[in-house]
């Protein structure tokens, strides 16, 4: 850990998670893009009432927002997202949804109605999506690179029919004429994006407002956003960095280990050789790097001081987790922060639970840093 100096000003922001395709103890029947297809003991469905608890939660306790993920292993985002709006005050919602499943056009109107609905708390996170799997079951055959210049193309339009009466487009995926909205978003939401193959970078440099990586150790986190700040800046632009990470944070780290222990034991030889060898030949350059942490080996899981890969053995996606005592996990978070990292998204098995953890134990330690406003 390096020494406290040149501390970032306080705006960092963090963000929990909705888990919509259920929730448990359990990381064996993690979704998004999971190998798995078990329904763990104490699984909790992924009812209207239950998401609203952990929303409810997460606004209580002081998070700026919740992502309510997209795919065919969960619930509709936007529906999810519409639902739960008028369960919180304060709590803003990263919506996820993919480029290619929905007009752009139309994007850019259900956008602006819901930012009015919701006065002002919807955030976009842009999904081009890696699985081709998974596209196709959509109905989108498009290659990887052909679908991240089609999301080009998308946020083209959608961010010109905010700022611009009307909008005539044409390009290799859409054409559109006099395509408008009868009054764009107040406040415009801020665009999330993430994606970690050449193909992607150029797309965040040009159009997004936050680039997202999923957790890798800090100084190579911070060596993919440097590519992505060097192509914004030849674009005259400044963005945002954000991270994907799990948590697990106790009064001790003894205590949050044995809960990491307590989540591997549970997984078997042939889940972790089967998802493995699914997530090691995916498209997604992101996903492989993921893989790569741990290799399928259990051995060798904390991969950086605090920072474990436990989770990316079975989980498609996000496959770490912060884990040790609250001090430990804030120092991390601190880490990141001072390297260029301004929002952090989490979650925790379950849910509910660990978002009280890491409100209750960590978020104090991040203020009194200047990590977090007071």
């Amino acid at each position: 850990m390096s020494a406290e100096v040149g501390l970032p000003a306080p705006r960092a922001k963090v963000h929990w998670f909705l888990p919509t395709s259920g929730d448990s103890r359990s990381i064996v029947a993690s979704s998004h893009a999971s190998s798995q297809h078990v329904v763990p003991a104490g699984f909790r469905p992924p009812t209207r009432r239950y998401l609203a608890e952990i929303a409810r939660a997460a606004d209580r306790l002081g998070f700026e927002g919740v992502l309510t993920p997209t795919g065919t292993w969960c619930e509709d985002a936007w529906l999810t997202t519409s639902a739960l709006l008028a369960e919180t005050e304060r709590l803003k919602f990263l919506v996820a949804f993919r480029p290619g499943l929905v007009p752009p056009t139309l994007a850019a109107q259900q956008t602006a109605t819901l930012q009015r609905f919701s006065e002002g708390r919807v955030l976009l996170n842009i999904v081009t999506g890696g699985d081709d799997i998974e596209q196709r079951r959509f109905g989108d055959w498009l290659s990887h690179d052909e679908r991240y210049s089609r999301t080009g193309e998308f946020l083209n339009i959608v961010n010109s029919i905010w700022r611009q009466d009307s909008v005539d487009f044409t390009g290799e995926h859409y054409t559109v004429k006099d395509a408008r909205v009868s009054e764009p978003p107040n406040p415009l939401p801020k665009i999330y994006f993430g994606g970690s193959s050449p193909a992607a970078l150029p797309i965040a440099a040009e159009y997004v407002d936050v680039y997202l990586t999923w957790g890798e150790p800090p100084q190579a986190a911070a060596a993919k956003i440097a590519k992505v700040r060097e192509l914004a800046a030849a674009r005259g632009r400044n963005i945002r960095f954000g991270i994907r990470l799990h948590t697990i944070s106790r009064e001790t780290s003894e205590a949050a280990w044995a809960v990491a222990d307590e989540l591997v034991r549970e997984l078997s030889p042939e889940q972790i050789t089967k998802a493995t060898a699914l997530h090691s030949g995916s498209e997604s350059e992101g996903q492989r790097r993921m893989t790569a942490l741990h290799g399928g080996n259990i051995d060798r899981l904390e991969i950086y001081p605090n920072l474990w890969a436990g989770v990316g053995l079975v989980r498609g996606g996000a496959g770490t987790a912060l884990v040790g005592s609250h001090q430990e996990v804030a120092n991390l978070i601190w880490e990141y922060h001072s390297l260029g990292f301004d929002d952090f998204i989490l979650s925790g098995y379950p849910h509910l639970e660990e978002a009280y953890w890491f409100a209750e134990g960590v978020m104090p330690i991040l203020r009194s840093k200047g990590v977090l406003a007071a």
